[in-house]
């Protein structure tokens, strides 16, 4: 049967772009979310599809996002009860809808295929193509003599170490499989750029010599340590196929102990800014919560820490604002600041 929402989250994939899918699993009534209702929320917090009213949306939205930050799929329960649910593996939020009612819902991040770059045309490096390809990795090659014919199985061929025309991530996986033609410029190449993951086909002693030729052209001893090398696991590989086996066994390794999150924002600068927490009144759910975060975030030199019931902790810059301007803003959204809050420090 077609379904809309995850036809979306096909297409949104398809086109390398995260996302994350929520479905209600479970409810207790009276509640306006039901088993099987879906929703697809995009990296900027948009939700698409149906969870719920207004105390479900800004929940799920939430943690959505942090879904696609760490990585990892949760179940959330929002219900009255919420200080009593000690489940683990649950994370619970209040209901502060007056119907009441529980829902558990399932959050899960659908990430792009993860990516593999494998520069060279040698054996390990055909034989990683093939096996990453069948293991549904994106495939790219990057070397002078890349290209279609040679490896079938590769996504995007780019002839030269130019890495600069591939659209490459941070949380690319990269294998220096040139084995003696042009590996101080692969690996060179490679470096420049803040992969997570860079390993190197060849012996510990060709290492040692290719980082001591690298380090005399200016690269950082602390991207050259980061280099692994040998490549892969110690498995006792000995043929091209099962030195690619042990390279991708280490790469499987690597994605599921340090996942490389969707969302990275890196947290804001807060030197120089007063750190409050501003007491609200009006606040009486979860919908309030989202729209006070929404209407601090919109201010400028606002930098929103936490949202809770009744609070905000929050950093702002007095050159760019003051609590008044916070003041005026939440009272436009029906939201007031306690008297002791709003006098400037």
């Amino acid at each position: 049967m077609f379904d809309p929402i995850l036809e979306r989250a096909r297409e949104q994939v398809a086109r390398g772009e995260p996302c994350a899918l929520a479905i209600v699993v479970r409810y207790e009534a009276p509640i306006s979310g039901k088993p099987g209702d879906k929703a697809l929320i995009l990296p900027d917090g948009t939700l698409h599809g149906w969870i719920g009213g207004g105390c479900t949306r800004p929940v799920v939205i939430r943690e959505a996002l942090r879904a696609l930050r760490d990585g990892r799929p949760r179940l959330v329960r929002i219900t009255p009860e919420a200080a009593e649910v000690e489940v683990e593996g649950i994370v619970a939020y209040s209901m502060t809808c007056y119907s009441g009612g529980t829902l558990d819902v399932y959050i899960e991040p659908l990430l792009p295929p993860p990516q593999l770059l494998v520069l060279g045309h040698s054996a390990v490096a055909q034989a990683l193509v093939r096996l990453g390809h069948t293991l549904g990795y994106r495939v790219l090659v990057a070397d002078p003599e890349a290209s279609a014919e040679h490896f079938p199985e590769a996504d995007q061929c780019e002839p030269s170490f130019a890495l600069e025309n591939l659209p490459l991530t941070p949380g690319t996986f990269v294998v220096v499989a040139t084995q003696g033609e042009g590996d101080e410029e692969a690996l060179q190449a490679a470096l420049s750029h803040p992969f997570r993951y860079v390993a190197l086909v060849a012996s510990r002693r060709k290492a040692a010599h290719l980082r001591k030729l690298l380090s005399e052209r200016g690269v950082s001893a602390d991207r050259l340590a980061a280099v692994r090398a040998p490549a892969g696991l110690d498995l006792g590989a000995r043929t091209p196929e099962e030195i690619a086996l042990s390279i991708l066994a280490e790469i499987v390794r690597e994605r599921h102990q340090n996942p490389v999150p969707a969302l990275t924002d890196e947290p804001p600068a807060t030197e120089g800014l007063i750190e409050i927490t501003l007491h609200i009144e009006g606040m009486s759910c979860a919908h309030c919560l989202h729209t006070v975060e929404k209407t601090l975030q919109a201010l400028p030199g606002v930098i929103v820490h936490a949202v809770a019931l009744g609070q905000a902790r929050v950093a702002y810059d007095p050159g760019q604002v003051t609590l008044s301007a916070l003041a005026e803003a939440l009272n436009a959204q029906g939201y007031h600041l306690r008297t002791n809050t709003v006098a400037e420090p």
